[in-house]
């Protein structure tokens, strides 16, 4: 999507029972890492299930302008890659639009090289912070030559001649800053030491260990995780299965809980458990969800999921959930619009920095909707209205705002699926930078789409 696009409103309205069989587009994350170690890695990487929407491709684009060669053959995509810590400067500016994993990951990857690189985004990446980031990299002798107000793009970067081991203890629970210092580390000298109190999703230890990286993770007796990663390794070339995303299966999940007479079954979903938040909050909640056929695959757990229609209930979501969730809140939140009670979220302020300031968004979109909620500083207390009654637009004008945010786009269109009125988004173009598939997947599913 080009950062001047023009808006396109798309509406849903009350749906027929959903059935079939779907199978989402690969894990952003792990499509993102694919790329970026594939590039990086001797030899030859081979990926398929890559997630092809507009954010991996721009970190795709990124590898390549620092010297990796990717190509597409049939279902397949190839790599091959520069070797570690021999990546070239790229000519010009790395655009990541949208991508806040790509540009982030990308900050650390590249920030310990002695070289210079500026990193630009869209109108919605541009207002993100990226201190979180550039903190500890300035720690290992990165210099930030230049950036917008509060550390935001554009942003260049200027690598040491020599980088700087550091030991750094994360202080958000955030899989984006973890994964950005050990890969400032992959380029530094010694060993760089990652502290994290809180787990978040792991991917980037696993796929570097299996990419030949020396990284060891010692957990000690009050839970905290310590990463410690040798620098100036070999990376070697892999092959890749993507598994399905979670966080782009959830909208299926919940528009099939909130249906009525709805029964369809979700593919190859990843099932580390450092994502599995929203599955075990809609459990819980009462959603007849059953694991079919769990299998290993490529180091990662996978399952097919069949989702029923089922009666929800209020349920009260701890804090400490939230990193295996955070990006399942808001599609959660339209969920517990449809359940008897209320629901509590907790521990929300990640929620605040994402593609928009998420929570308010939501809680915007539900109040214009007929729902009941209360938004506070890092909470969410939705009352649903079990079958929907009365809720949807109120008038004719009345569009959920997206702020550029594919996840309050996509999760809205699931509330119009149920809700008695027809619910509709005053844009779905930005849908394509992380589930280009989602409209063609929804309707194949009988979902009630325009």
């Amino acid at each position: 999507m080009a950062h001047d696009a023009k808006p396109r409103p798309a509406t849903a309205r009350r749906s027929p029972p959903l059935s079939g069989n779907a199978r989402v587009p690969g894990d952003k994350s792990i499509s993102h890492r694919s790329f970026m170690f594939g590039g990086l890695a001797s030899g030859e990487t081979r990926i398929t299930g890559l997630l092809e929407g507009e954010d991996v491709m721009r970190t795709g684009a990124a590898m390549k302008a620092m010297g990796a060669h990717i190509e597409k053959k049939g279902d397949e995509w190839i790599i091959r890659g520069t070797g570690n810590g021999a990546l070239l400067q790229p000519e010009g500016p790395l655009d990541f639009g949208n991508a806040g994993t790509g540009s982030r990951l990308t900050m650390g990857l590249v920030g310990t090289y002695d070289m210079e690189t500026t990193f630009i985004g869209d109108a919605s990446l541009s207002g993100r912070p990226m201190g979180r980031v550039l903190d500890p990299l300035r720690q290992m002798g990165v210099q930030v030559l230049s950036a917008a107000a509060g550390d935001r793009m554009p942003i260049t970067l200027r690598g040491p001649k020599h980088a700087a081991p550091i030991t750094y203890r994360v202080p958000m629970a955030s899989a984006q800053v973890k994964s950005a210092v050990l890969l400032a580390g992959l380029n530094t000298p010694g060993i760089t030491t990652v502290i994290e109190p809180v787990m978040t999703r792991d991917h980037t230890e696993k796929m570097l260990q299996g990419f030949g990286a020396n990284l060891t993770v010692e957990t000690d007796e009050r839970g905290v995780r310590h990463i410690f990663i040798e620098g100036q390794g070999k990376l070697t070339g892999q092959t890749i299965a993507v598994p399905g995303d979670p966080s782009s299966a959830a909208f299926a999940l919940v528009a099939a809980l909130i249906v009525p007479g709805s029964d369809i079954v979700i593919e190859n979903v990843l099932m580390n458990p450092t994502r599995t938040g929203l599955l075990l909050t809609l459990q819980e909640m009462g959603g007849r969800i059953d694991i079919l056929n769990p299998r290993n695959e490529g180091g990662e757990d996978v399952a097919d999921l069949r989702v029923r229609h089922s009666e929800l209930k209020g349920v009260s979501v701890p804090p400490q959930r939230a990193p295996s969730m955070i990006d399942e809140y808001p599609v959660l939140a339209v969920a517990a619009s449809f359940a008897e009670g209320e629901t509590l979220m907790q521990g929300l302020e990640e929620l605040r920095v994402k593609e928009s300031d998420r929570l308010s968004a939501v809680a915007e979109g539900l109040k214009l909707n007929g729902v009941d909620c209360t938004e506070g500083h890092s909470t969410l207390a939705v009352r649903g209205v079990p079958g929907g009654k009365g809720l949807g637009g109120q008038a004719k004008d009345d569009m959920v705002q997206t702020h550029l945010d594919h996840r309050i786009a996509m999760s809205f269109l699931v509330m119009g699926l149920a809700a008695e009125k027809p619910v509709t988004i005053d844009d779905a173009a930005m849908i394509a930078t992380s589930f280009p598939e989602f409209m063609g997947l929804m309707k194949g599913l009988g979902a009630g789409i325009e």
